[in-house]
């Protein structure tokens, strides 16, 4: 049994079920299984939350109270360390994440990450003085001030919800925003959970933060084209992303995108290749390889290429997918059938394309919504299975022929999100990682993940940043005001 409440939508500060009564089963992908309900809201509840936020931004003081946002942020930050453990629970049931990842994206780093952004509110500098010019001959004394952005319609994925959600709410609602969330229709309860958090334990005025749980995407395609709202920040497939560019342009909305990538880890001809391959095989396992940044290309000496592959698919086949309530658990189950069947269409593809299945790859046959962790070796960087993102527990092997070559398989690629670069030569390493064009990127092992670093990508990876100063002012207009000097 789950010991957190039903999942109610938060529209003016009122926990409801949907305007129609309406609603659709929450699904346990690690057994198929129904464990509760969603609503599933309307087009009038959808219209309502956001006039909910208009209203609340225009007529309330929330975008100017520093101490009221702080204050609020704060309670929200206690209310969820308070509440971790079923927290914690719900997530493994509903979203299929292994315990180990409560411990980093599952759950404290981005309860974490609020405490960091309320941190960075109190210390913020929201006026920039240009001191005095004499533009056009006239003295002036110029200042940038930083305003929110006004309404936000934050549109978060299924993968890891509460590090998105607390990414998009957790900045805007510090801006000084106001904000309708939609989460995806697969993991609605978790989002569910923060609004009821945020209402029954904070101080949020009516209306400054709402949560919407329709199942249909037209419904929520209203938040990408309604010009009351200022702002869609969108995390998900390059493809929907593009959707809600096309949306978003009548009005001229401001657009942040954290999209696809197909990341590749890179190991020099003087690295440790058995430790990269491992190591990658480990990652391209974790929460079934169902993360964006996740290396999913091994690009490798071409020499050591047999080694890598055989150590990658060791390493998978030591893992296994597991019950993601088991405690030793890495690679827990897909989010659903229709991705358990795409994950499936691109193994079928792999060896229509001449590659080798070295392990895995196959669907699991048991209750829930499982895939093997798999290798495929034989294959160059231009298959589809090197190219496309597929978000499951699969690792595509590459051989490269020295620095540039591998520089060249890494870049070769729509996405540019992440990557690793590894060498014996720290100097080499860092030559290299300049070289790859990407948003965030590991050098001999280190990690970029944490609230105050910027994240996202470039090309076809996405618009802006989430996480750290950038992703806070993501947030934020600047207005320039020039008075007369000595005035």
């Amino acid at each position: 049994m789950i010991a957190t409440p039903p999942a109610q939508q938060l529209v003016d500060g009122k926990l409801s079920g949907a305007s129609t009564g309406a609603s659709y089963p929450i699904l346990n992908p690690a057994t198929g299984e129904e464990i509760g309900h969603a609503p599933d809201s309307s087009a009038d509840d959808v219209d309502a939350a956001i006039a909910a936020a208009r209203r609340a931004f225009d007529e309330t003081d929330w975008s100017t109270d520093v101490a009221l946002r702080v204050r609020c942020l704060r309670q929200l930050h206690q209310a969820l360390l308070d509440h971790a453990d079923d927290f914690r629970a719900l997530t493994t049931a509903e979203v299929g994440m292994p315990g180990f990842m409560m411990g980093a994206a599952g759950f404290d780093v981005p309860v974490e990450g609020l405490k960091w952004v309320t941190d960075l509110l109190e210390r913020y500098e929201w006026e920039t003085d240009l001191g005095v010019a004499r533009p056009m001959g006239i003295p002036s004394r110029r200042t940038v001030r930083r305003e929110p952005v006004g309404v936000v319609a934050a549109i978060t994925p299924w993968n890891v919800p509460t590090q998105i959600n607390l990414a998009k709410i957790g900045p805007a609602l510090a801006a000084g925003c106001t904000v309708v969330l939609k989460p995806a229709p697969d993991t609605p309860w978790v989002a569910a959970e923060l609004g009821r958090l945020a209402a029954e334990h904070t101080d949020l005025p009516a209306g400054v933060l709402n949560v919407v749980t329709p199942r249909s995407n037209e419904v929520a395609a209203q938040l990408t084209s309604d010009p009351r709202v200022d702002m869609v920040s969108f995390t998900g497939s390059t493809n929907t992303g593009r959707a809600i560019m096309a949306a978003a342009a009548p009005t001229l909305k401001k657009v942040f995108l954290e999209l696809g990538g197909k990341s590749a880890a890179i190991a020099l001809d003087d690295a440790d290749v058995a430790a990269v391959a491992g190591a990658t095989a480990f990652a391209a396992c974790i929460h079934a390889g169902q993360g964006c940044a996740i290396t999913t290309r091994l690009v490798v000496p071409r020499e050591k290429y047999d080694e890598a592959v055989d150590v990658a698919a060791a390493t998978m086949e030591s893992i296994g997918a597991k019950d993601p309530a088991d405690p030793g658990a890495i690679c827990g189950p897909v989010i659903s059938q229709a991705q358990r069947d795409r994950v499936a269409g691109y193994l079928r593809l792999a060896e229509e394309e001449g590659g080798r299945i070295v392990t895995g790859g196959k669907v699991i046959d048991q209750p829930g919504f499982w895939v093997e962790p798999t290798v495929i070796a034989g294959l160059d960087n231009s298959s589809c299975l090197a190219q496309e993102e597929i978000f499951g527990p699969v690792l595509v092997v590459i051989p490269h022929d020295g620095d540039d070559d591998a520089v060249r398989i890494a870049n070769d690629s729509a996405y540019g999100l992440s990557g690793s670069v590894d060498s014996g030569d720290l100097e080499r390493a860092r030559a290299v990682a300049r070289r790859i064009r990407t948003g965030t990127l590991a050098v001999n092992g280190g990690v970029w993940f944490s609230p105050d670093a910027p994240f996202g990508g470039y090309k076809q990876s996405g618009l802006g940043r989430e996480m750290g100063v950038a992703g806070f002012e993501e947030y934020l207009e600047m207005k320039t005001v020039a008075e007369p000097a000595g005035g």
